[in-house]
């Protein structure tokens, strides 16, 4: 499981190749939460499975990606 905090209204989401490529290496295995911090003490959490469809560029060492996507 990969964990990623966001405040709310961010667009993006950074995941790093490695991570991808754990995602990717054992797909029924990996769950991607991410957990959105809204106002005062509250938060919402998005869980998704099999998140990637592909591994990022070979020169590539972090990926953004469209948090609301």
């Amino acid at each position: 499981m990969e964990v990623k905090g966001r405040v709310a209204g961010a667009e993006t989401i950074t995941m790093t190749r490695n991570e991808i490529l754990s995602a990717l290496d054992k797909p029924d295995d990996f769950i991607l939460a991410m957990v959105e911090f809204l106002d005062g003490d509250t938060h919402r959490v998005h869980c998704l499975r099999q998140p990637f469809r592909r591994a990022p560029d070979f020169h590539a060492s972090r990926v953004n990606h469209h948090f609301a996507e």
